[in-house]
């Protein structure tokens, strides 16, 4: 339970700078995508880092604050991408290869950061 109370109190103080952080990223990464994005949400995952919906809404985890810029950029590139194909289909990732061409060894390293974060947890 407590835990839970210091996990809510941190995201409630980070939530508003993930969110600023999100926005600015997104905004630039748009200027190329030109996705149709209608609202970006910063929640409190426990297992993801960010989600796209058929409507057009992006989620972000706000512990992407605390992640190195490429693979912050990584999260939203992705997340962009899913607007225009939702799916991870080889034209999907030629999509995020645009902007973020060494996508696999950054995605490798965010998944090995994952697995060390849960041994800890």
């Amino acid at each position: 339970m407590l835990l839970l109370r210091r996990n809510r109190r941190q995201y409630l103080k980070v939530k508003e700078d993930a969110r600023m952080l999100v926005h600015a990223r997104v905004a630039y990464f748009n200027l190329h995508y030109k996705s149709p994005v209608k609202k970006i949400f910063i929640k409190n995952h426990k297992s993801r880092w960010g989600s796209c919906s058929s409507k057009g809404n992006l989620n972000f985890n706000y512990k992407i604050l605390y992640l190195p810029p490429v693979m912050q950029d990584y999260i939203i590139v992705h997340e962009l991408c899913h607007l225009h194909q939702f799916n991870h289909s080889p034209k999907f990732w030629a999509l995020v290869a645009q902007t973020v061409p060494n996508h696999r060894t950054i995605r490798a390293a965010l998944r090995k950061l994952e697995r060390g974060v849960a041994k800890i947890l």
